[in-house]
């Protein structure tokens, strides 16, 4: 349920009713744009009834029903964009914000190199796998607390917020100490447990579709994580699996659209899970731009036939400039194409 408070509802009113919905056993959750305060009553169906007397405390204009199950990631919540602030670095709002690194952190000087590459090439963001989730017991698992040391120092030397993955609700305070983004897998999209404990962290998350997962499901996963109070959440389209075999995952672009249509969050696109191959990235994140996609998260290494994981998948350093280059002038194009149609 919504609460609409009145143009000229005062702080009082305000704080009052949000105390009130606790009172009846829901959660509430501001919203406060220029003019309008809406409140989320978030909880379950028994308290419904008790609910709609809310119409009548001081300051309430009415009462709407959210009709989506995913509450406070619905339009219906909130009508505005959010964007996502890391640092001097924004996602959403008509930006594109590209980020990229390798998919394993190996080493100081592999990262470093790859770090340079990116920012040099105008990548905002840098990427770097410490704990890496491996179909192989066998595989490369990852460098763990020293990956995260190293990627925290590379992203420090440069200048730029670095996002890794977290793969278990006992290792979030580790991760949010040297990450700035958060990020959750396609294995682990419907790790409720995780998604709950990061819903209690301070840094924005960025959360991937998995690979038999409906845009319902991956905004109900979003719900978890804004149910727990952060409303920092970036979502991310990087393939789901079908019968096609040409590629590592088919890329679903119509998710943006759709996700645009159904929530105010940003969302991304990851070409190189989608793909597979480093040859079809250029050609997806053109795709990105063009969809109306917030940014991509693309991996690229300084030695992709060396790389611990993924290698087949990421750019060489020529290839992300090219890519970088081709990016600036698709999303001028955009900018400037609706602004004219506007």
């Amino acid at each position: 349920m919504i609460i609409l408070m009145k143009k000229n509802a005062t702080q009082e009113q305000i704080d009052h009713v949000t105390d009130w919905i606790r009172t009846v056993g829901y959660q509430p959750h501001l919203s406060q744009g220029v003019e309008r305060t809406l409140i989320g009553a978030i909880g379950d169906d028994r308290g419904r009834a008790q609910l709609k007397s809310a119409s009548f405390l001081p300051g309430v204009e009415k009462l709407v029903p959210i009709l989506k199950p995913y509450k406070l990631a619905s339009r219906e919540f909130q009508e505005a964009d959010t964007v996502v602030r890391v640092g001097e670095v924004l996602i959403g709002g008509g930006e594109f914000t590209v980020i990229a690194g390798p998919c394993s952190i190996e080493s100081e000087e592999q990262m470093m190199e790859a770090g340079y590459v990116a920012k040099k090439a105008g990548a905002k963001i840098i990427r770097g796998g410490a704990f890496k989730p491996r179909t192989s017991p066998y595989s490369f698992q990852g460098m763990e607390e020293e990956g995260l040391k190293l990627l925290k120092k590379v992203g420090e030397k440069l200048g730029m917020p670095v996002v890794t993955e977290i793969m278990n609700p006992t290792d979030a305070d580790l991760v949010e100490s040297y990450s700035d983004i958060l990020q959750i897998g396609a294995r682990n999209v419907q790790n409720f447990a995780l998604l709950k404990k990061v819903g209690h962290c301070r840094k924005p998350v960025l959360l991937k579709r998995g690979l038999m997962t409906t845009i319902e499901e991956l905004l109900m996963s979003a719900e978890y994580i804004l149910s727990e109070g952060n409303d920092q959440i970036i979502l991310c389209e990087r393939g789901i699996r079908t019968f096609e075999t040409a590629t590592r995952n088919t890329l679903d672009i119509s998710a943006v659209p759709v996700l645009k249509e159904l929530t105010h969050l940003p969302v991304i696109i990851d070409p190189s899970h989608a793909a597979g191959h480093a040859k079809y990235v250029l050609s997806l994140t053109r795709a990105a731009v063009a969809v109306g996609a917030d940014g991509v998260i693309v991996e690229i290494h300084p030695e992709p036939e060396k790389a611990f994981s993924d290698g087949a998948q990421s750019l060489r350093p020529e290839q992300f400039y090219r890519l970088m280059e081709e990016v600036g002038i698709l999303a001028g194009a955009m900018r400037d194409g609706i602004g004219r149609l506007q």
